[in-house]
Parts: structure tokens; sequence; C-alpha cells
């Protein structure tokens, strides 16, 4: 039988590590679940930025007519494997739908809360333990090819104003003074410095961390969720590959995995995956003096103390296909033409999966009707940025505490019936 207060959380990446440790924290014994180790996952791969200032879904008015050129350009930032669309394209429809104005402010007003103070909840996370070392304070820039280029979407930086958030800029020669590396053909920075930061090495970091819930007694169990326990309507445990596991709570923080191992309940929830791909450059002849956007090209440059890495792009495929080569190569013409004078050693390239909901709005809270479940997932973009705080507010929500935000807007209940 398991402990009163027993708590699993399934997925061991930002999310479920995070809030695995706050758990413990307000005295839970807690089980952490995944089927690699906690870190090397999708988290692993992210762009290891703290972007607070990220609170516009990738749906923004205009993206329906920019899709089609999006998809034909060799170097574009959208990829597509045909064979996978007549699957997604219910999905694909209703995220379409996303992208009038009302929809995107109401996405940008409560994702604002998710990521903001992010560098001080990571700091609070990592209090205490060896992952401290691993957060940095660093400003985030976007970078544009002219002041024109930044002046062309007015709609995503007013939402960001409306929302609280500031941002300085430097223009012209100022640009080259403040990132030598940078091609002369970009002469306008859009630069965040508040709360803005990285994680070097993201699967280290989640690596500390779980490193010190074991420390204080949690549980880390190596499994491949195969499915849930149950007692009527009360989820009692999970079933996995090694054995069943009980719990008065299981909290779902899977990622891009999450709705699939949801549907053995039963439940539809409308999410997909966005495929994004990195590049590791080891050895490095410079890095940029800030983490960087490349308004362009649609990627972030990371200059991580060990390496410096390239991230983003978006290929629609599903959570089974391989890599595809495509992707990789665009990073890496479009890395030489922002930096042309950059050399490094091993380049190593990665694939991971963002967990991106029909709505862009995370997924967090119970499922009327099934008891004893909690859900933490769908953070698209933003898992690495928003983590800590969703680990707090979910942890709050199972220890009996109000959390100091509405979670309305974050319900399961949107796409279930149940709720």
């Amino acid at each position: 039988m398991s402990d009163a207060n027993s708590v699993i959380v399934v997925g061991a990446g930002i999310v479920g590590t995070a809030t695995a440790l706050n758990l413990q924290r307000r005295g839970r014994p807690v089980t952490l679940v995944d089927r690699a180790e906690p870190g090397e996952g999708t988290s692993y791969g992210s762009g290891a930025i703290l972007v607070p200032s990220s609170i516009i879904p990738v749906t923004t008015p205009g993206l329906i007519g920019k899709l089609p050129s999006m998809l034909s350009d060799p170097l574009g930032p959208v990829y597509m494997r045909w064979s996978y669309l007549p699957r997604m394209l219910p999905w694909l429809m209703r995220y379409l739908a996303q992208t009038k104005p009302e929809r995107v402010r109401h996405v940008a007003r409560h994702m604002a809360p998710m990521v903001a103070d992010s560098l001080d909840e990571h700091r609070a996370l990592a209090a205490g333990t060896a992952a401290e070392r691993y957060i940095h304070s660093l400003p985030y820039a976007f970078v544009f090819k002219s002041r024109a280029a930044f002046e062309a979407d007015p709609f995503a930086w007013d939402l960001r104003r409306e929302n609280g958030i500031s941002w300085r800029t430097l223009e012209g020669d100022a640009v080259a003074e403040a990132e030598p590396a940078l091609s002369q053909d970009y002469r306008f920075l859009a630069i965040f410095d508040d709360q803005h930061g990285l994680i070097d090495a993201p699967g280290d970091y989640i690596k500390a961390l779980a490193g010190a819930l074991a420390a204080g007694g949690g549980e880390i169990v190596s499994a491949e969720v195969k499915g849930f326990l149950r007692d009527g309507n009360r989820i009692t445990g999970i079933e996995t590959d090694r054995g069943r596991h009980e719990a008065e709570t299981t909290v779902i923080a899977a990622g891009a995995w999450s709705a699939r191992l949801l549907t053995t309940l039963g439940l539809d929830i409308p999410m997909e995956t966005e495929r994004g791909y990195h590049l590791d450059l080891l050895d490095p002849s410079m890095k940029p003096n800030m983490a960087m956007m490349i308004a362009d090209g649609k990627f972030v440059c990371s200059p991580m103390p060990s390496r410096l890495r390239i991230a983003g792009l978006v290929e629609f495929g599903g959570l089974d296909a391989g890599p595809s080569a495509a992707p990789v190569n665009t990073l890496k013409t479009r890395l030489a033409r922002v930096f042309p004078s950059l050399t490094y050693g091993e380049m190593k390239p990665w694939l991971g999966h963002r967990p991106a909901p029909v709505d862009s709005l995370p997924i967090l809270g119970p499922i009327r009707g099934l008891d004893g479940l909690v859900c933490a997932f769908g953070h698209h973009h933003v898992g690495l940025t928003s983590g800590p705080r969703t680990a707090r507010l979910i942890a709050d929500m199972v220890a009996g505490r109000q959390p100091n935000i509405d979670l309305s807007p974050y319900s399961p209940g949107r796409f279930t019936k149940r709720d």
C-alpha cells in the first residue's frame, strides 16, 4: 500500500525533476520515474536560455499566409514530414485557428506569469545543491539586420510592452562594438537584461537537481510507464515495464509524451510535438557576449561556458521518426552567415521534442473524474524557463496549498469533457 502522502512524478526533465524536489521539500515521499536518466530528454537539448520575454506563441497573426513560403524555403524555419501530415491535420487546423489577435493576446497574458522571474526561480530551486553552479545571468538579444526589420512586427513587441516587458536597443556601429563576431549584415539589437540568463549544460544541471532529490530520500526509477493503476475513478499509481508503483498522487510531467500516455485513460489531449534541433559546437573560436535569437533564421545562439549551442527550427513529424538532414544543414548554413569567422572543433547534432498544445498554453492541474492525477506538461518552447515556477505551483497544489496565481487558464478541463 502507498503512503497517504506519497507522490509519483512521471518525467525526469526540468518540470518533473523540479516538481519532485519541491514536493520533497514540502515533506512528501516522492518517486521520480522516467525511461531515461534525469535530464537526458528534451530538457537536455533545449536552447539553455532563460527567457521571461518569451510570451509570444508561434501562432501569430499572418502565420497562415507565411507558412507556404516557410515550408518551401530550403533554409526556412519550418519543415514537414509530409507522410505525417494526415495524422496531424486535425491538430494543425485547430492550431492555425489560434492566430487571431485576441487569441494571441490571451496566450501572452497567461504566459507572462509562468515565465516571469525565471532566473530567481531557478536560483531558489537550486539553492543549497550542486546545481547552483550551472545558473548564469546573461542578457538576451533579438538580432535583426536593420531597424526596419525590427519594426516589421509591431504586434509582438507591443504585446511584450503591454505585459510589462522592457528592452533596450543598439544600432549600427554599436552592434559591432557589442558583438564583434556578428556578421556586419546585422545592425540592430533588441536586448533584454532583467531575469534573463542561461543554464550551462542543462542535462547536467537536472542531474544535479535529481542528485539532491536522491540525497533527501527520493526514489529515482528508470522504467517506461505503460499505464495506470486504478481503483474506480481514482488513479492509484502506475504500471511500468519493471513493475508497479503505488502512490496517493501521480503527476504527469512527461513533456511531449504526456498526451500519448494519457490515451491509456481514454483522454484525448490535442498536443503535437514540435521536433527541434540543436548543434553543439565544441572548442569554438569565439562566443557571442549575449545569448541571441537570430530573428530571420528563428534560431538561438547560447554561449555556454562549456560550448556554443545553436538551437531552433521546427519540424513536424511525430514522436517516432528519426532525425532529418535538412534542418541540421540549415542550422549549419545559417550559422556560417551569422558568424562568418567562427571555427570550432567537433559539432554534435541533436533532435528533441517540444510539447505543443493546440492553444500554446501549458496543461496544469487535476482532471475531474480521475482523482489522484495531476498534469504538468505542454510548455512548448519555454520548458526550461517556466519549469521551476510550474514545479512550485504544482507542488503547492498537491500539498494542499493555494497557488499564488489562478491556474484555471491552464486547466486540462479546457480539453476534456470530464471537467
